[in-house]
């Protein structure tokens, strides 16, 4: 103990002396550690980069950047979504949200006017509607005054895309409007009948809604080209997914294209089985031969037509809104 006191200093300094070299010690410790850390971590990013190099496109290198041309081709990807709106315009369900809130008496005051409307343009475009075609779809509804809960929005849209697609073959000036089938979207539909229906159901994904319809109708071929060129340029984005075209069996009547006729005989007589022409939008075509002598004995037949019975697939592409 007197020792100590004698060399207090230099007992007091050791103690500093071993503390400072404890410190020094744990510091270096903590630094090998940490860089132990550090390049464990830098050899599994080295690795990461090999690997994302050695694919096919890889990120690219210092002078080509692959991730920002991604993020380019992304940002005009979603540009050409923008402007091709213009090309896929939502069909206004019917009756549309401004008519109000939508309730059991709103829809069927639409569904009943709707199709009175169609039915009233079917027979101003001269196109023919059969039975199973005369509600458009909507059979089993048009005599209800009560709808199944959940199902008067969807049914709205579907109204509304039905009318969009009816227009578009009474323009073309179909002979007959045999069948329109649409996907269930109600508990009401349940219980419609079968020939008013499709088995599938509307696709969903993060760009686009797409519902399909079967349109089955009658016609000659130039209807057929005119429903065709109706619904390509539609601005409701409708695509046609499947066509299927065979003779109308059990349908009488065909059209008949006849020659130019002698001096004093300005129209052709009326074919047989083929209505009268319809005047608005596409008014019927008729087939001028090339001239050639006027033949005796009254006019010559050179193109006969057979009535075709035509079935339809087509998509309604409706665009997601966020996009």
């Amino acid at each position: 103990m007197g020792w100590v006191k004698r060399n207090l200093f230099f007992v007091i300094g050791g103690v500093l002396a071993l503390g400072l070299l404890g410190a020094a010690g744990f510091y270096d410790w903590n630094c090998w550690h940490r860089n132990t850390t550090a390049y464990v971590k830098l050899n599994e990013i080295y690795n990461q980069i090999k690997e994302l190099n050695s694919h096919k496109p890889s990120p690219g290198n210092e002078q080509i950047n692959n991730i920002e041309a991604a993020r380019q081709q992304e940002r005009e990807l979603r540009n050409w979504i923008r402007q091709s709106r213009d090309y896929f315009r939502p069909i206004a369900p019917i009756p549309s949200p401004a008519s109000g809130p939508l309730s059991d008496p709103v829809f069927g005051d639409a569904l009943h006017q709707t199709i009175d409307q169609l039915t009233h343009e079917a027979a101003a475009a001269n196109v023919g509607v059969e039975p199973a075609a005369a509600n458009f779809s909507f059979t089993v509804l048009r005599d209800r005054v009560s709808f199944a809960a959940g199902g008067l929005n969807p049914l709205a849209a579907q109204l509304g895309e039905v009318k969009a697609i009816c227009e578009v073959f009474f323009a073309a000036g179909v002979n007959e409007l045999d069948e329109i089938r649409r996907v269930k979207v109600s508990l009401d539909d349940n219980n419609g009948p079968q020939s008013d229906y499709l088995a599938g159901t509307s696709v969903t994904n993060s760009f686009m809604v797409t519902t399909p319809y079967v349109i089955t109708f009658r016609s000659f071929s130039p209807e057929i080209a005119r429903v065709l060129s109706g619904l390509a340029s539609s601005p409701n984005g409708f695509v046609v997914k499947g066509i299927n075209v065979e003779p109308a069996s059990g349908v009488a009547g065909t059209a008949q294209f006849y020659q130019p006729q002698p001096s004093g005989m300005t129209h052709p007589p009326a074919a047989p089985g083929f209505p009268p022409a319809f005047p608005p939008a596409f008014p019927r075509s008729t087939y001028t031969a090339p001239v050639q002598a006027a033949p005796s004995g009254g006019p010559k037949t050179i193109l006969q037509e057979q009535l075709l019975r035509t079935t339809i697939e087509v998509e309604i592409i409706k665009l997601s809104a966020r996009n």
